[in-house]
Order: structure tokens, then C-alpha cells, then sequence
């Protein structure tokens, strides 16, 4: 029986190799047509984490459900909720594209030669799916991969460096046909990429996971805008930094030189935090903001660790 409304529902999700806790209490959602982020250093987990959604490996603890389904107690119904593309799709170079999907078709019930047509003409590959793969560029074989893994009409896709070896307009093109899956065919997807920028382009949401922990989640523009740091020019320069640190949305307050003060703080507290200097008889004769990017909040976040 289905019991959640989310396509992904992630709850304490735990695994433990050894005496080593590989990832430690990892919850998160994926709602209905969401391209949903999840990024991590080396070493965090976050490959683990893609394992266990997958069912390549069992969780030490936690539930994962997939269309409503339970993964450990429903695992054929949850997992047929889900298509499934890990770097370069596995593909035969010798078969058409057509046949490709053919030989995938066989293996799963159901899938008729119409819907073939159909996942063909989504990743808009009518022109060339009766030529061999060989000759398909790196661009086409992940389409092909992602009409392969569309076969079985899945809630989820799960894209683990899609864009890996593209170029800069393979990377575009890949950008725009994952947002149009989701947004035209109500697809969630579930990326991991190493290239932030991309991400912060395509995705809705992310999840930042560290040490086996995830240490941030949220909306990407509103991560964005809660992250910038804003540079005042305030005298006295010891006072006006002192009742910035009295403001609950302020961090890290930075006492610069020539009575620059620079702080971390939402985009959209700015005319607040001005007034508040202001009836303090502080005086501003300077804001500059500086907005940051998900790469800046990234290695904010995990310490300046490499991602993978």
C-alpha cells in the first residue's frame, strides 16, 4: 500500500561498514516533478547514499520510500518507480539505438513497442535511433541512456554525473532536457553532479551532505540569497560592527580596514539591518553585497573539501 505523498521519502537512512559510520542519520523529500541536488565531497557518503536508494546495498537503519513504496518490505514495487543512470549508461556500440532499447524492453515487463516510440521522440532522437551507437556522440548516448531508463514509466530518475565528459553545449543541452522532463512530464529527478554551476542552474532544491551527515538543505535561490555577505562602510567602525553581531540573522562578522565591516546575511534584510544601524547613530555611508554562489555555500559547508 502506497503511504506517502513524496516520490522519494528518505528518513534515517544509516550504514555502517566495520566499526565506520558511512553516512549517519540522512533524511530528506523529493516531491512530484523536482530536480532535486545532492552533492558531497569525497568521502562523504553520498555514493553510499545513492546505493542504498537504489538497492545495491542495505541500510544498517533508516526506511526509504520510492513512489510510496517501502523499499525494504515492497522492494519490486518501489523500485520499478524508479530509472536509474550512473555515469555513462551501459550501452551495446554495435546495436542501433532502436535495438538498444529493444534488448532493455525484453527484460522488463510490459513495455510495449508504442512506448518505445514514445521515449524516443522525448529525447528527441527520431533522426538517429536506427543508427548504430557507435557513431552517437556522448550527448546522444546519454539520451539514449535516459530513453532507457524512461522505459518503464519510472516516478524517479536517478542521474549520477549525467553530465560527465560533455562539453560546454552538451552540458547546456543536458541542462534544459532534464528540466523539460520534469516540468512537461512531471519526472522527479535526483542529480549529483560535481559541476556546482550546472547545479545551481538545473536543480529546485539541493542537499549537501559531509562526513556522512547532510549539513544543508534548502531551495537554491533561497540558499543563495540567505548566504550572501554584504560589506558595510559604517563610523564608528567598532560600534556599528557591534550592533551587527546583536542581529539575529548576521554571522560572521569580519572587522576590515577603512571601517568596512563584512558580514553573512540575507540579501533581503539589508534595508533592515540599515535602519538598525541608522537609530543607533551609527553612520552608513557604504553597503556593498556580495552574492554568493552554490559553490561558495558548497565549500562553506564542507570545509573547502573537493567535491567528487
Amino acid at each position: 500500500m502506497k503511504t506517502n505523498s513524496f516520490v522519494l521519502s528518505v528518513e534515517g537512512l544509516s550504514k555502517t561498514i566495520g566499526k565506520r559510520e558511512i553516512v549517519a542519520d540522512v533524511s530528506f523529500n523529493v516531491g512530484g516533478g523536482e530536480i532535486f541536488g545532492f552533492l558531497g565531497p569525497n568521502g562523504a557518503g553520498k555514493t553510499t547514499t545513492i546505493r542504498m536508494l537504489v538497492g545495491l546495498i542495505r541500510p544498517t537503519k533508516g526506511r526509504i520510500q520510492i513512489g510510496g513504496y517501502d523499499l525494504s518490505r515492497q522492494f519490486l514495487k518501489a523500485i520499478r518507480q524508479v530509472g536509474c543512470i550512473v555515469e555513462n549508461p551501459e550501452l551495446y556500440p554495435y546495436l542501433t539505438g532502436r535495438e538498444n532499447l529493444e534488448l532493455f524492453a525484453r527484460m522488463v515487463d510490459e513495455i510495449t513497442p508504442e512506448r518505445i516510440e514514445e521515449v524516443v521522440r522525448l529525447v528527441e532522437l527520431d533522426h538517429r535511433i536506427d543508427d548504430l551507437v557507435k557513431t552517437y556522440s556522448l550527448g546522444m548516448r546519454q539520451r539514449l541512456g535516459i530513453a532507457q531508463a524512461l522505459l518503464g514509466q519510472p516516478q524517479l530518475l536517478i542521474l549520477d554525473e549525467p553530465t560527465n565528459g560533455l562539453d560546454p553545449a552538451g552540458i547546456r543541452e543536458m541542462r534544459s532536457f532534464v528540466r523539460q522532463l520534469a516540468r512537461e512530464q512531471g519526472i522527479s529527478v535526483f542529480i549529483s553532479s560535481h559541476i556546482l554551476h550546472e547545479v545551481q542552474l538545473m536543480c529546485d532544491r539541493v542537499a549537501i551532505i559531509n562526513e556522512g551527515r547532510i549539513v544543508k538543505t534548502g531551495r537554491v535561490d533561497q540558499l543563495v540569497a540567505n548566504h550572501a555577505k554584504v560589506e558595510w562602510l559604517v563610523q564608528p567602525q567598532e560600534s556599528g560592527a557591534e550592533k551587527l553581531r546583536q542581529l539575529p540573522y548576521i554571522s560572521q562578522v569580519e572587522i576590515l580596514d577603512q571601517g568596512r565591516v563584512l558580514v553573512h546575511m540575507p540579501m533581503d534584510k539589508i534595508a533592515e539591518t540599515n535602519e538598525a544601524l541608522l537609530k543607533q547613530q551609527i553612520r552608513v555611508t557604504g553597503i556593498r553585497p556580495f552574492k554568493q554562489t552554490l559553490e561558495d555555500i558548497f565549500l562553506e559547508m564542507t570545509g573547502g573539501n573537493s567535491i567528487d
